[in-house]
């Protein structure tokens, strides 16, 4: 499974993200291409952040859903999204990507970090399974606009 922590495999982000456009059409779903780089930073900006949960995520996700985070399996199209990810007003495509690059360097550079603390929803992650769940959903949003 590819990781954000891979520089081969970020650097294949980047060539991606630079394919976008303000005018990159979708192919499934209702987002924008800059609601899509507004929520693409949320994933990221959790794990950067890493603070600790006082939740203890959710049962029915780990057992079912999680191993799908981060295994070789694509995500299905038009999957539920928190509503907190959901983008309900316009996004300016140019700021929006400016952010989630920075946002995905500084989730490279976290390669060393051995202590990451739990996801809120999908509980424990390894270090690796942290690049690997990254690494997916930013390739299932840039396939969703077609790069």
């Amino acid at each position: 499974m590819k990781s954000i922590f891979d520089e081969t495999t970020k650097n294949e982000l980047e060539e991606r993200i630079a394919l976008l456009n303000e005018n990159s059409e979708r192919k499934w779903g209702k987002m924008t291409v800059g609601q899509m780089a507004w929520h693409c930073q949320y994933p990221l900006k959790l794990a950067i952040e890493n603070k600790p949960s006082s939740k203890k995520g959710n049962l029915l996700a780990q057992l079912f859903f999680k191993k799908s985070m981060y295994n070789n399996k694509a995500w299905r199209k038009n999957l539920p999204t928190a509503p907190q990810l959901k983008a309900r007003e316009p996004k300016n495509f140019s700021d929006e990507v400016k952010v989630l690059q920075q946002l995905m360097y500084d989730m490279h550079q976290l390669k060393s970090r051995e202590a990451w603390n739990a996801h809120p929803f999908f509980g424990h992650f390894t270090k690796e399974q942290w690049g690997q769940v990254q690494y997916k959903h930013l390739d299932h949003h840039l396939t969703q606009f077609g790069v």
